[in-house]
């Protein structure tokens, strides 16, 4: 069962303070009160640790620990395995793909991305 919005704890990971902006902005639009920010995988994954979190939305390319080596931390984890994992880039390749679903990521989207297609995205997970 996906948790209302409102209620959900959501992890955004992004190195670029104007993208984590964008990102919280479309979230409160849904309806979010609980948004954390992370600017690499390393501080998200202490968090993690740390917190219950209901889904993350991670950029891909970061400094000190990329959202490609955070997504297989949290799928290798038994406690973090089972929170949904929405994985932000501006690389579309096949191979890029394809090692995020090898990895077990719940879903992608590609950078830069239109509000209705985060909202589609978003609500699979939290609504």
């Amino acid at each position: 069962m996906k948790p209302e919005i409102a209620n959900a704890t959501i992890l955004v990971v992004d190195d670029m303070p104007s993208m984590r902006a964008i990102t919280k902005k479309f979230l409160k639009h849904m309806g979010a009160n609980r948004i954390v920010e992370c600017e690499n995988g390393q501080q998200a994954l202490s968090r993690l640790k740390s917190g219950r979190v209901d889904l993350i939305i991670c950029d891909w390319d970061m400094p000190v620990m990329n959202g490609y080596e955070l997504l297989k931390a949290v799928k290798g984890h038994e406690r973090l395995a089972k929170i949904p994992f929405l994985m932000l880039t501006a690389n579309a390749n096949r191979s890029f793909v394809q090692r995020c679903l090898s990895a077990k990521v719940n879903d992608y989207m590609v950078k830069p991305f239109q509000p209705s297609t985060f909202i589609e995205k978003v609500s699979k997970f939290a609504s």
